[in-house]
Protein backbone atom coordinates (compact mmCIF):
# COMPACT_ATOMS: atom_id res chain seq x y z
CA UNK A 1 0.00 0.00 0.00
CA UNK A 2 1.50 3.40 -0.73
CA UNK A 3 0.45 6.81 0.55
CA UNK A 4 0.16 10.51 -0.73
CA UNK A 5 -0.30 12.93 2.10
CA UNK A 6 -1.49 16.66 2.11
CA UNK A 7 1.48 17.39 4.11
CA UNK A 8 4.80 16.26 5.62
CA UNK A 9 3.45 17.13 9.22
CA UNK A 10 0.83 14.94 8.90
CA UNK A 11 3.13 11.39 8.11
CA UNK A 12 4.57 12.18 11.27
CA UNK A 13 2.03 10.26 12.92
CA UNK A 14 2.11 7.37 10.28
CA UNK A 15 4.79 4.25 10.57
CA UNK A 16 7.88 4.17 8.33
CA UNK A 17 9.99 6.65 7.15
CA UNK A 18 8.95 8.82 4.08
CA UNK A 19 10.08 10.14 1.02
CA UNK A 20 9.02 13.62 -0.27
CA UNK A 21 8.34 13.94 -3.67
CA UNK A 22 7.13 17.32 -4.95
CA UNK A 23 4.11 17.47 -6.68
CA UNK A 24 1.74 20.50 -8.04
CA UNK A 25 -2.06 21.85 -6.91
CA UNK A 26 -3.80 22.61 -9.57
CA UNK A 27 -6.55 25.60 -8.03
CA UNK A 28 -9.67 26.51 -9.65
CA UNK A 29 -11.30 29.49 -9.59
CA UNK A 30 -14.85 31.01 -10.20
CA UNK A 31 -15.45 35.03 -9.96
CA UNK A 32 -12.84 36.61 -7.99
CA UNK A 33 -11.94 34.76 -4.34
CA UNK A 34 -8.54 35.43 -3.39
CA UNK A 35 -6.72 32.02 -3.16
CA UNK A 36 -5.27 30.21 -0.03
CA UNK A 37 -2.53 27.98 -0.54
CA UNK A 38 -1.69 24.61 0.44
CA UNK A 39 0.82 22.63 0.97
CA UNK A 40 1.75 19.71 -1.96
CA UNK A 41 1.09 16.34 -1.85
CA UNK A 42 3.69 13.72 -0.79
CA UNK A 43 4.60 9.85 -1.37
CA UNK A 44 4.91 7.68 1.33
CA UNK A 45 6.67 4.43 -0.04
CA UNK A 46 4.50 0.93 0.42
CA UNK A 47 6.07 -1.88 3.05
CA UNK A 48 8.04 -4.00 1.96
CA UNK A 49 6.65 -6.96 3.45
CA UNK A 50 3.59 -9.38 1.61
CA UNK A 51 3.48 -7.57 -1.33
CA UNK A 52 0.27 -8.36 -3.50
CA UNK A 53 0.22 -9.66 -7.00
CA UNK A 54 1.64 -7.06 -9.37
CA UNK A 55 -0.28 -5.27 -12.27
CA UNK A 56 -3.34 -4.97 -9.82
CA UNK A 57 -2.19 -1.45 -8.61
CA UNK A 58 -5.55 0.60 -7.44
CA UNK A 59 -5.07 4.42 -6.50
CA UNK A 60 -7.57 5.59 -4.45
CA UNK A 61 -8.13 9.28 -4.15
CA UNK A 62 -9.65 10.77 -1.20
CA UNK A 63 -11.13 14.70 -1.54
CA UNK A 64 -14.13 14.55 0.09
CA UNK A 65 -13.17 12.99 4.04
CA UNK A 66 -15.08 11.63 6.30
CA UNK A 67 -12.94 12.58 8.67
CA UNK A 68 -10.91 15.31 9.14
CA UNK A 69 -7.60 15.51 6.56
CA UNK A 70 -5.89 15.36 10.26
CA UNK A 71 -7.15 11.52 10.82
CA UNK A 72 -5.71 10.65 7.76
CA UNK A 73 -4.40 8.22 9.29
CA UNK A 74 -8.06 6.71 9.36
CA UNK A 75 -7.79 6.18 5.44
CA UNK A 76 -4.18 4.38 5.64
CA UNK A 77 -5.59 1.47 7.92
CA UNK A 78 -8.66 1.53 5.20
CA UNK A 79 -6.39 1.64 2.27
CA UNK A 80 -4.16 -1.48 4.10
CA UNK A 81 -7.56 -3.52 5.14
CA UNK A 82 -8.57 -3.26 1.70
CA UNK A 83 -5.33 -4.38 0.35
CA UNK A 84 -5.62 -7.53 2.52
CA UNK A 85 -9.02 -8.09 1.47
CA UNK A 86 -9.06 -7.88 -2.25
CA UNK A 87 -5.04 -8.89 -2.97
CA UNK A 88 -4.96 -5.63 -4.82
CA UNK A 89 -2.80 -3.17 -4.15
CA UNK A 90 -4.19 0.16 -3.24
CA UNK A 91 -1.95 3.78 -3.30
CA UNK A 92 -3.79 6.19 -1.04
CA UNK A 93 -3.65 9.54 -2.27
CA UNK A 94 -4.84 12.87 -0.80
CA UNK A 95 -3.61 16.82 -1.18
CA UNK A 96 -4.87 17.18 -4.34
CA UNK A 97 -7.63 19.55 -5.21
CA UNK A 98 -11.05 18.57 -5.88
CA UNK A 99 -10.76 19.61 -9.93
CA UNK A 100 -7.53 17.85 -9.89
CA UNK A 101 -8.78 14.40 -8.59
CA UNK A 102 -11.80 14.56 -11.24
CA UNK A 103 -9.42 15.10 -14.39
CA UNK A 104 -7.09 12.21 -12.98
CA UNK A 105 -10.31 9.98 -12.47
CA UNK A 106 -11.65 10.95 -15.99
CA UNK A 107 -8.51 10.18 -17.60
CA UNK A 108 -8.13 6.93 -15.42
CA UNK A 109 -4.74 7.77 -13.58
CA UNK A 110 -6.54 7.41 -10.32
CA UNK A 111 -8.67 4.44 -10.31
CA UNK A 112 -10.69 5.20 -7.54
CA UNK A 113 -12.06 7.97 -5.13
CA UNK A 114 -13.78 8.78 -2.24
CA UNK A 115 -14.79 11.96 -3.40
CA UNK A 116 -17.60 14.54 -2.68
CA UNK A 117 -21.13 14.10 -4.54
CA UNK A 118 -20.92 17.13 -6.67
CA UNK A 119 -17.21 16.03 -8.30
CA UNK A 120 -19.87 12.25 -8.63
CA UNK A 121 -22.34 14.44 -10.80
CA UNK A 122 -20.10 15.99 -12.81
CA UNK A 123 -17.82 13.02 -13.63
CA UNK A 124 -21.21 10.46 -14.08
CA UNK A 125 -23.26 13.13 -16.12
CA UNK A 126 -20.57 13.75 -19.12
CA UNK A 127 -22.26 12.00 -22.14
CA UNK A 128 -20.18 9.17 -21.44
CA UNK A 129 -19.94 8.76 -17.92
CA UNK A 130 -16.27 9.02 -16.28
CA UNK A 131 -17.60 8.01 -12.73
CA UNK A 132 -19.70 4.67 -11.69
CA UNK A 133 -20.60 4.56 -7.64
CA UNK A 134 -18.98 1.94 -5.68
CA UNK A 135 -20.21 2.72 -2.31
CA UNK A 136 -21.36 5.44 0.20
CA UNK A 137 -20.58 5.61 3.55
CA UNK A 138 -23.59 5.76 6.89
CA UNK A 139 -22.86 7.81 9.98
CA UNK A 140 -23.04 6.58 13.51
CA UNK A 141 -23.85 9.48 14.56
CA UNK A 142 -27.84 9.46 15.29
CA UNK A 143 -28.14 13.06 13.15
CA UNK A 144 -27.83 10.95 10.24
CA UNK A 145 -30.44 8.83 10.65
CA UNK A 146 -28.75 5.58 9.35
CA UNK A 147 -28.71 6.97 5.98
CA UNK A 148 -26.04 7.66 3.57
CA UNK A 149 -26.31 11.60 4.18
CA UNK A 150 -25.02 14.42 5.97
CA UNK A 151 -25.47 18.27 5.98
CA UNK A 152 -23.54 21.96 5.69
CA UNK A 153 -22.63 23.20 8.90
CA UNK A 154 -22.61 27.63 8.69
CA UNK A 155 -20.09 28.11 11.39
CA UNK A 156 -18.80 31.29 13.25
CA UNK A 157 -16.76 32.18 16.02
CA UNK A 158 -17.65 30.90 19.26
CA UNK A 159 -17.36 34.65 20.47
CA UNK A 160 -19.04 36.12 17.50
CA UNK A 161 -22.35 38.20 17.70
CA UNK A 162 -24.02 36.52 14.39
CA UNK A 163 -26.80 34.48 15.02
CA UNK A 164 -27.83 33.26 11.50
CA UNK A 165 -26.85 33.76 7.95
CA UNK A 166 -28.54 37.33 7.35
CA UNK A 167 -26.15 38.73 9.84
CA UNK A 168 -23.19 37.69 7.78
CA UNK A 169 -23.74 40.84 5.03
CA UNK A 170 -20.72 42.60 4.37
CA UNK A 171 -18.67 39.68 6.19
CA UNK A 172 -15.95 37.86 5.06
CA UNK A 173 -17.41 34.51 4.18
CA UNK A 174 -14.63 31.68 2.93
CA UNK A 175 -15.27 28.44 1.20
CA UNK A 176 -13.55 25.42 0.56
CA UNK A 177 -13.50 24.34 -3.44
CA UNK A 178 -16.09 25.37 -5.68
CA UNK A 179 -17.01 22.11 -6.78
CA UNK A 180 -17.68 20.94 -3.12
CA UNK A 181 -21.70 20.38 -2.46
CA UNK A 182 -21.31 20.97 1.30
CA UNK A 183 -18.84 24.31 0.78
CA UNK A 184 -20.34 25.51 -2.47
CA UNK A 185 -23.08 24.20 -3.75
CA UNK A 186 -25.33 24.03 -0.56
CA UNK A 187 -24.31 27.21 0.66
CA UNK A 188 -24.84 28.54 -2.68
CA UNK A 189 -28.55 27.15 -3.36
CA UNK A 190 -29.76 28.49 0.76
CA UNK A 191 -28.31 32.32 -0.45
CA UNK A 192 -30.34 32.08 -3.58
CA UNK A 193 -33.53 30.43 -1.32
CA UNK A 194 -33.14 33.72 0.63
CA UNK A 195 -32.38 36.08 -2.37
CA UNK A 196 -29.22 36.96 -1.00
CA UNK A 197 -27.73 36.89 -4.71
CA UNK A 198 -26.47 40.26 -4.82
CA UNK A 199 -23.29 41.01 -3.73
CA UNK A 200 -24.43 39.59 0.27
CA UNK A 201 -20.74 38.87 1.43
CA UNK A 202 -18.08 42.09 1.76
CA UNK A 203 -15.32 39.12 0.53
CA UNK A 204 -14.92 35.46 -0.61
CA UNK A 205 -12.27 33.68 0.03
CA UNK A 206 -11.22 29.99 -1.21
CA UNK A 207 -9.16 27.90 1.51
CA UNK A 208 -8.53 24.75 -0.22
CA UNK A 209 -10.38 22.65 2.77
CA UNK A 210 -12.92 22.28 5.08
CA UNK A 211 -10.35 22.07 7.68
CA UNK A 212 -8.61 25.10 6.69
CA UNK A 213 -12.30 26.71 6.35
CA UNK A 214 -12.96 25.63 9.73
CA UNK A 215 -9.24 27.05 10.87
CA UNK A 216 -9.28 30.63 9.33
CA UNK A 217 -12.98 31.14 11.25
CA UNK A 218 -11.38 30.17 14.36
CA UNK A 219 -8.39 32.62 14.18
CA UNK A 220 -10.36 35.37 12.62
CA UNK A 221 -9.49 35.17 8.97
CA UNK A 222 -12.51 34.52 8.27
CA UNK A 223 -16.48 35.42 9.61
CA UNK A 224 -18.31 32.40 8.17
CA UNK A 225 -17.70 29.52 6.57
CA UNK A 226 -20.55 26.29 5.53
CA UNK A 227 -18.19 23.18 5.96
CA UNK A 228 -18.88 19.85 5.94
CA UNK A 229 -20.82 18.30 8.76
CA UNK A 230 -18.74 14.94 8.94
CA UNK A 231 -15.35 17.14 9.30
CA UNK A 232 -16.38 19.32 12.03
CA UNK A 233 -18.19 16.23 14.10
CA UNK A 234 -14.51 14.19 13.65
CA UNK A 235 -12.87 17.08 14.50
CA UNK A 236 -15.09 17.46 17.75
CA UNK A 237 -15.02 14.05 18.65
CA UNK A 238 -11.01 13.77 18.78
CA UNK A 239 -9.72 17.28 19.74
CA UNK A 240 -7.61 17.89 17.07
CA UNK A 241 -8.48 20.49 14.98
CA UNK A 242 -9.99 24.15 15.81
CA UNK A 243 -13.89 23.07 15.99
CA UNK A 244 -13.69 23.79 19.97
CA UNK A 245 -13.03 27.42 18.61
CA UNK A 246 -16.34 27.79 16.29
CA UNK A 247 -20.19 27.58 16.91
CA UNK A 248 -22.89 26.23 14.14
CA UNK A 249 -25.55 28.98 13.19
CA UNK A 250 -27.77 26.86 11.04
CA UNK A 251 -27.25 23.92 8.81
CA UNK A 252 -28.20 23.30 4.99
CA UNK A 253 -29.44 19.61 3.83
CA UNK A 254 -29.39 16.81 4.47
CA UNK A 255 -27.66 15.88 1.26
CA UNK A 256 -26.04 12.66 -0.12
CA UNK A 257 -23.06 12.18 1.44
CA UNK A 258 -20.27 11.77 -1.20
CA UNK A 259 -19.59 8.06 -2.43
CA UNK A 260 -16.35 6.09 -3.16
CA UNK A 261 -16.26 6.01 -7.19
CA UNK A 262 -14.56 3.96 -9.77
CA UNK A 263 -13.16 5.74 -12.65
CA UNK A 264 -15.38 4.36 -16.08
CA UNK A 265 -11.56 3.03 -16.96
CA UNK A 266 -11.41 0.87 -14.00
CA UNK A 267 -11.06 -2.94 -14.68
CA UNK A 268 -14.52 -4.19 -13.12
CA UNK A 269 -13.35 -7.20 -11.39
CA UNK A 270 -11.49 -4.65 -9.06
CA UNK A 271 -14.84 -2.52 -8.88
CA UNK A 272 -16.33 -5.37 -7.63
CA UNK A 273 -13.66 -6.90 -5.29
CA UNK A 274 -13.70 -3.23 -3.34
CA UNK A 275 -17.63 -2.74 -3.19
CA UNK A 276 -17.70 -6.12 -1.11
CA UNK A 277 -14.85 -5.37 0.76
CA UNK A 278 -16.18 -2.23 2.19
CA UNK A 279 -20.27 -3.43 2.36
CA UNK A 280 -19.14 -6.19 4.76
CA UNK A 281 -16.89 -4.43 6.40
CA UNK A 282 -18.95 -3.60 9.15
CA UNK A 283 -19.09 -7.73 9.60
CA UNK A 284 -15.69 -8.30 10.14
CA UNK A 285 -13.81 -7.35 13.60
CA UNK A 286 -10.73 -6.03 11.96
CA UNK A 287 -12.93 -3.77 9.77
CA UNK A 288 -15.18 -3.06 12.35
CA UNK A 289 -12.25 -1.25 14.50
CA UNK A 290 -11.91 1.08 11.37
CA UNK A 291 -15.35 2.03 11.02
CA UNK A 292 -15.33 2.60 14.47
CA UNK A 293 -12.10 5.27 14.11
CA UNK A 294 -14.04 7.01 11.46
CA UNK A 295 -17.12 7.35 13.24
CA UNK A 296 -18.92 5.23 10.13
CA UNK A 297 -21.93 2.43 10.28
CA UNK A 298 -21.12 0.74 7.64
CA UNK A 299 -20.88 1.36 3.88
CA UNK A 300 -23.80 0.48 1.62
CA UNK A 301 -24.76 0.81 -1.70
CA UNK A 302 -26.41 3.72 -3.58
CA UNK A 303 -28.21 4.33 -7.17
CA UNK A 304 -27.24 7.32 -8.93
CA UNK A 305 -30.34 8.88 -8.58
CA UNK A 306 -29.52 9.03 -4.76
CA UNK A 307 -27.36 12.31 -6.21
CA UNK A 308 -30.33 13.90 -7.96
CA UNK A 309 -30.87 16.71 -4.83
CA UNK A 310 -27.51 18.31 -5.68
CA UNK A 311 -28.20 18.08 -9.57
CA UNK A 312 -31.52 20.04 -8.53
CA UNK A 313 -29.33 22.63 -6.61
CA UNK A 314 -26.77 23.18 -9.79
CA UNK A 315 -29.49 23.80 -12.11
CA UNK A 316 -31.81 26.42 -9.92
CA UNK A 317 -28.17 28.26 -9.44
CA UNK A 318 -27.23 27.89 -13.28
CA UNK A 319 -31.07 28.98 -13.80
CA UNK A 320 -31.06 31.46 -11.84
CA UNK A 321 -27.97 33.14 -13.44
CA UNK A 322 -25.93 32.72 -9.85
CA UNK A 323 -23.22 30.34 -10.32
CA UNK A 324 -20.43 32.45 -7.67
CA UNK A 325 -21.21 33.19 -4.34
CA UNK A 326 -20.18 37.14 -3.56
Amino acid sequence: MKVLARSPFLLLGLAGAFALVGSAFLWWFIGEPEAVRAPAPVLAPAPAENPPSAGKTVRLAMSAAYVSELGVGVYVGLARYLTEKTGISIEFVTGLSYGTINSMLEEGTIQSGFICGQPYVLLHDDPQPKALLIAAPVMKAARYKGQPIYFSDLIVREDSPFQRLQDLKGRTYVYNDEISNAGYNMPRYRLLELGLTQGFFGKVLRSGSHEESIRMVATGEADASYVDSLVLDYDREKGIGHAHAVRVIESAGPSSIGPLVASSKMPVQQRDKLQHALVTMHEDPEGRKILDEALLARFTLVQDSHYDGIRSMMVAAEKAGFTAIR
